[in-house]
């Protein structure tokens, strides 16, 4: 790896790791395209840690109000709108923990295949494309019960399917449920919370069982590179989002789609 190739992947990762439009398949086209090697394990530490850090910041009040929710809640054994929220939160992670570990080594050996990615990067926008045209738009996260939040964890466990997109498949879940575009694209990015947290806690586990030495120069611009591109990518995706609807994601899948289509011929 170089510095080049560290900047690249931590650009990419940082840009699509909230947009609806798959990391997975991006991260895919530098090695397909330009032959570059695979990033390595330390490497997908540092961006994981990036990403996680952008949205922790960015979603900071949610976060402490949640935590704040808890401890009222606990305190006058009552529950209140912040705790509801943060429960709802983690049971919508439930389906995606128990999926990744019923079919972590299946997703691994069978479905990180290009053509696999090729038609989860279509179908998917195409699903996506739907649940922004059938959708309500008329509920708010203020409204959400553990019906929903299940509905779309079940929906995030399909991203662990590569091409998938994990932001995509919870936006186009709640959408599908009638909830207003950022209202989903919210519970979306805290969602994102502790699936990131989960992901880079055992890939942290395995880099320190990993004999290799750590390149910490590239972990470096990895974590910085990928945590202020994260941040600025959802700044930008929020303040967008009712303006100009999810037609623009779609058709960017579409195109990914074909270039990914044209790598295989």
């Amino acid at each position: 790896m170089t510095f080049l190739h560290a900047f690249v992947l931590a650009l990419l990762q940082g840009v699509t790791e909230f947009l609806p439009i798959s990391s997975s398949a991006h991260l895919i086209l530098p090695s397909h395209l330009l032959g570059w090697p695979d990033q390595g394990l330390a490497f997908d530490v540092a961006v994981h840690l990036g990403t996680l850090t952008a949205v922790v910041a960015y979603y900071r009040r949610d976060l402490l109000a949640m935590i704040n929710g808890a401890w009222s809640g606990v305190t006058e054994r009552q529950m209140n709108a912040d705790l509801s929220l943060g429960l709802l939160v983690v049971l919508a992670t439930l389906p995606a923990i128990v999926a990744g570990v019923l079919f972590k080594d299946f997703i691994e050996n069978e479905l990180r295949a290009v053509g696999v990615i090729v038609v989860t990067t279509l179908f998917f926008g195409a699903v996506l494309w739907l649940s922004d045209i059938v959708g309500t738009r008329s509920r708010s996260l203020t409204g959400i019960g553990w019906r929903d939040a299940l509905l779309v964890g079940i929906a995030q466990a399909l991203a662990l399917i590569p091409g998938t997109s994990r932001s995509g498949i919870t936006i186009t879940a709640a959408l599908f449920l009638g909830y207003k575009r950022e209202d989903a694209a919210r519970f979306s990015f805290l969602l994102s919370i502790p699936v990131i947290l989960g992901a880079g806690t055992f890939k942290l586990k395995d880099l320190l069982e990993s004999p290799l030495a750590v390149e910490w120069q590239f972990m470096a611009v990895g974590f910085v590179v990928s945590a202020i591109t994260a941040y600025l990518t959802i700044v930008f995706f929020l303040r967008l989002l009712d303006r100009l609807g999810m037609l623009p994601w779609v058709m960017y899948r579409f195109a990914l789609g074909a270039v990914l289509l044209w790598t295989l011929s």
